[in-house]
């Protein structure tokens, strides 16, 4: 580590959050320009926004979404609309702050003229997306997947996506969304962050137990029921590849006024956390996309009231050393010496 900087050339940079130092003339970064800003909740919808209207069917893996404030008057009458057309509609929908991670600040609404959502967009933008009521149950609860994605070049488009990845459960048994249990974000929200807080999280000793599982464990349950598991691979492979299709157009444009094409500078590779929600018939849908996903691979426990320690995570450490090691095999700069 160089907290202050270094002196000597590397072949790798592997920079905690953003990377913005003029002084790399060459080797490899782990971040690319502008990923910070692409997949912050709003740039993310209208990207993919963007694509689905010029292939609908292609893109039918991303809510249905719009951008608050200035969408919000769209927002309403599509709503009606579409209510006056459907009576029995009775959609849920989901807001989320353009800026928030690990679940903060989300929050579901049944009608577009919430007074919490008028309150409080003007000064917090954010994405209200149609909330999806059908997901798919593993012992009666919600869960979504965390999947790694290496972006290994931008020209030419290069992308692996690791063969495991994790599955993060809510903490209490699942129920279609009513106005009695919407604030109940424990059944509702999947965020590891917000339910490590419950008292029913259980910490896993084992990759096929507990509120933190390996997507692996969730595929061979889903294979011993007679799922094709084969397909929602692929569909998963494709859900992956046109996202970051949608994505690339405005990564190329970060990339070039950054490290211009003819001028000595490092090469960019980035790992990518792609949440992905299941839903009842195994359709994938990406619900956001983490420039910067957690490598940790401890947990903390609360041995004594305000007294917390470090624990290995099992399921952490089985899914995420394979990830960083088999990164670092695909990126390796002597590859090409050898």
């Amino acid at each position: 580590q160089f907290p202050f900087g270094r002196r000597l050339p590397c072949d790798i940079y592997w920079h905690g959050v953003s990377f913005h130092d003029n002084n790399i003339f060459s080797g490899q970064v782990n971040k690319f320009p502008g990923m910070t800003e692409m997949v912050r909740k709003i740039t993310l919808s209208r990207a993919v926004r963007t694509m689905q209207d010029l292939f609908p069917l292609e893109y039918n893996f991303y809510p249905r979404s719009w951008i608050l404030p200035e969408e919000l008057p769209i927002f309403v009458a599509e709503v009606r609309m579409m209510k006056d057309s459907d009576p029995s509609w009775k959609p849920t929908f989901i807001v989320k702050p353009d800026g928030g991670c690990q679940g903060d600040g989300i929050y579901l609404i049944k009608d577009p003229s919430d007074i919490r959502l008028t309150g409080s967009i003007q000064s917090r933008p954010a994405v209200v997306q149609e909330y999806i009521c059908k997901p798919l149950l593993v012992d009666k609860l919600k869960f979504d997947i965390r999947l790694y994605v290496l972006l290994k070049s931008l020209e030419p488009l290069e992308i692996y996506i690791a063969k495991d990845g994790l599955s993060r459960f809510c903490t209490e048994p699942y129920q279609e969304p009513t106005l009695k249990n919407l604030h109940q974000v424990f059944m509702h929200l999947t965020n590891y962050s917000l339910n490590i807080h419950s008292g029913n999280f259980i910490h896993s000793d084992s990759v096929n137990t507990g509120s933190k599982r390996t997507f692996s464990s969730i595929l061979c349950r889903l294979s011993s029921r007679g799922a094709d598991v084969k397909k929602v691979w692929s569909d998963i492979i494709s859900l992956v590849i046109k996202t970051i299709i949608a994505l690339t157009p405005e990564l190329k444009v970060y990339y070039q006024s950054d490290i211009p094409a003819g001028k000595p500078g490092p090469t960019c590779f980035q790992i990518l956390g792609f949440d992905i929600l299941l839903m009842k018939n195994l359709k994938p849908m990406l619900l956001e996309v983490n420039a910067n996903p957690s490598m940790r691979i401890e947990h903390e426990q609360e041995l004594s009231p305000g007294v917390f320690e470090n624990v290995p995570s099992p399921v952490d450490e089985e899914v995420k050393v394979a990830v960083i090691r088999d990164t670092l095999r695909l990126v390796d700069p002597q590859k090409k010496k050898r």
